[in-house]
């Protein structure tokens, strides 16, 4: 068997740092870049993350082709990861380095146009998105409580809860079987 194979080729402190580096930079760029690269691949995203994970392996991993250095780099960002995972359980405010936060499309059936500018989404993206959820905007736009675009690009639908669902209105009380009126 040849050793070379289990021999990393650059230093292990460098094996470490190379893919922490690159870890971070990418959570920083998809917070950058926004939520919207995360909520449904498209042919031009899907070569953007073939791309770089090509364009980012030599800055990882550099001129080493060993086993060893190769398990080195890849167990440094599991290690970075679940570190991040506890840092952002613990301190919250952390995750908003890197995570953004949800953002209100509709609210109270009413299209929220400068939320969707900010997410660069048109109003026929969020009808897309509504009718991958059988939500049709035109027809049911009014029992829309809100739209929220979540964190990972989800979309998230809360209708209006009719009335004879709710609870009851104040000063109403509700009867039970038998009761009878009176």
């Amino acid at each position: 068997m040849p050793w070379n194979l289990l021999t990393p080729e650059l230093p292990i402190l460098e094996k470490i740092i190379r893919p922490l580096v690159v870890y971070v930079f990418l959570l920083l760029a998809f917070r950058f870049f926004g939520k919207r690269e995360l909520s449904s691949i498209s042919p031009f995203d899907l070569v953007i993350l073939l791309t770089i994970s090509n364009v980012l392996q030599n800055a990882m991993i550099g001129a080493d082709n060993s086993l060893t250095g190769g398990l080195i780099g890849a167990g440094a960002l599991f290690g970075a990861n679940a570190l991040f995972d506890r840092l952002v359980f613990y301190f919250p405010a952390a995750g908003n380095l890197v995570q953004s936060q949800v953002t209100t499309l509709v609210e109270n059936g009413k299209i929220l146009k400068e939320n969707l500018d900010k997410e660069l989404l048109t109003v026929e993206d969020l009808r897309h998105a509504l009718r991958k959820n059988q939500v049709d905007l035109d027809e049911e736009l009014p029992n829309i409580r809100k739209v929220l675009f979540e964190p990972d690009g989800a979309i998230t639908i809360i209708r209006k809860i009719p009335e004879s669902r709710g609870l009851p209105k104040r000063g109403s009380r509700r009867r039970k079987i038998g009761d009878s009126q009176k």
